[in-house]
């Protein structure tokens, strides 16, 4: 017993913490040089990342993005002294990276992460066993029995459930325009002052066109959060984040975006708050049967200025086929509306903005966002305000968050730009089998994103992000 207590005191925080609190780095801030080598203009880069933005929603898989538009987060394993740093994404339910050997195929053309890490070597990891939920989790099998005569395992020992001993098998991972064929295994994971052990992890010795591993922070049985609220509720059970404005500008995001993973006592809460008046904005996760790791919500419209443009159907709730709601997704770029509700909230603005703004169509070929237009000085734009479902669950996201102004051209003739940061999903028929529509991470950019597991809701409060962080950072230290 006294073991068992010195073992807890070693592996977890003080009882009296509710937080921690972790440094989540844009990619724009990490590829600063390569991404002006790459994207010598503002354009390239918009392109790039509305490309990648669409292919993750319309093929409804995990899609991890490209340095530029994503966020990572870092952690040690077992001894290994260099950190492993992975993608963080809530749109996906599985912790994996690559392991040495490593070989990816058809990665000459990726965009190259230059703090990526390097293979990991676990020689001193132990392999999860076919018996484990674990294991049928990874290979979404209901059966145990099956996944361990795949692992041949002998029949009388499968009838005699002796086959603990059995590796689980490698399993098959689809992303969007990649692959990966993993394995399941334990170890202890460093996070900051916690250490979590037995923590499972796909181990990747292959993969296609996917060079850099993922944190999922999904609802699944493997996600970081659920394997964390196992072994510390408090922590585990409800996290948030609050993305630092970018603008895909690297000079605004040198500070770290915090990742909080549990929560203040109440009578600290104005530690986290400090001077800003801090209300959250609550909406109801909904359950999707097909797609259970998703954190689904509700949205009845949009508006545009005083008019309320009303959501359809598919968006307001989530079907028995798991058609349906918004997904929340700290792994997409853009938001996602379908192509009818898209084209009236397009409509509006066009009424609004494109009556004394000109339309820059070169611009939105070039960049995959629309519409654009050549801004006049002074130029209005309409507020935009998501109206989840709930009540009092309007959130009025900031200019910057849905109208992104850039100069275009050359030296002698630059112009100012806006185009909206919203874009085409495709039509309704076309998004069966997957959620309606995913909101993004720039619309995210400025808010603290909170998911509460336990009373399934997810929570936006406006915030400083930058000054949220050294708060926290300098009331942990």
């Amino acid at each position: 017993m006294w073991l068992l207590l010195l073992f807890t005191m070693l592996s977890f925080p003080h009882p009296s913490c509710q937080m921690l609190l972790l440094p989540l780095t844009h990619t724009l801030s990490q590829a600063q040089a390569q991404a002006q080598a790459q994207f010598n203009a503002t354009h390239h880069l918009l392109k790039s990342t509305s490309t990648r933005s669409a292919a993750r929603f319309r093929r409804q898989l995990s899609l991890p993005l490209s340095p530029g538009s994503d966020y990572t987060l870092s952690f040690n394993l077992g001894r290994q002294a260099q950190p492993i740093t992975l993608y963080m994404d809530t749109g996906s339910d599985l912790v994996w990276f690559p392991c040495a050997p490593f070989k990816c195929i058809l990665c000459e053309g990726k965009p190259n992460e230059p703090n990526a890490s390097p293979p990991t070597n676990i020689t001193r990891s132990v392999a999860v066993s076919c018996k484990s939920p674990a294991c049928a989790a990874a290979h979404n099998a209901a059966s145990t029995s099956d996944l361990c005569t795949m692992a041949r395992c002998p029949l009388e020992s499968i009838e005699t459930s002796d086959c603990a001993s059995f590796k689980c098998p490698p399993f098959y991972y689809a992303y969007g325009d990649g692959s990966l064929i993993a394995r399941l295994y334990h170890d202890t994971l460093s996070l900051s002052s916690l250490f979590l052990t037995n923590f499972t992890f796909g181990c990747a010795h292959t993969t296609l066109a996917e060079p850099t591993g993922v944190a999922g922070f999904g609802r699944g049985l493997l996600s970081l959060p659920a394997q964390l609220a196992t072994l510390s509720p408090q922590l585990g059970n409800r996290f948030s984040y609050c993305l630092v404005s970018h603008s895909f500008d690297s000079e605004r995001v040198r500070k770290p975006s915090p990742l909080i993973l549990g929560r203040y006592h109440e009578k600290d809460k104005n530690i986290r708050g400090g001077d800003e008046v801090v209300e959250f904005v609550y909406t109801p996760m909904l359950e999707n049967p097909k797609h259970p790791y998703f954190y689904c919500v509700g949205l009845t419209g949009i508006s545009v200025g005083k008019r309320i443009i009303p959501a359809p159907e598919i968006l307001r709730r989530v079907n028995a086929r798991g058609d349906g709601g918004v997904v929340v997704d700290s792994g997409t770029t853009f938001t996602m509306l379908p192509a009818g509700f898209y084209n009236s909230v397009v409509a509006e603005f066009e009424r609004r903005v494109g009556r004394v703004n000109s339309r820059a169509r070169g611009v939105e070929e070039r960049t995959g966002l629309a519409p654009c237009y050549y801004l006049k000085a002074g130029a209005e734009v309409p507020r935009v305000t998501l109206r989840f479902a709930g009540a009092n669950s309007s959130v009025v996201l900031p200019r910057k968050n849905y109208f992104y102004e850039f100069l275009e051209g050359g030296d002698g003739a630059r112009r100012r730009v806006g185009c909206l940061m919203m874009m085409n999903g495709g039509d309704e028929s076309e998004l069966s089998g997957g959620p309606g529509a995913t909101l993004g991470n720039y619309q995210q950019q400025g808010f603290e994103v909170e998911y509460d597991l336990e009373a399934k809701r997810v929570g936006f409060a406006k915030r400083q992000c930058a000054s949220l962080w050294e708060r926290l950072n300098r009331d942990k230290n």
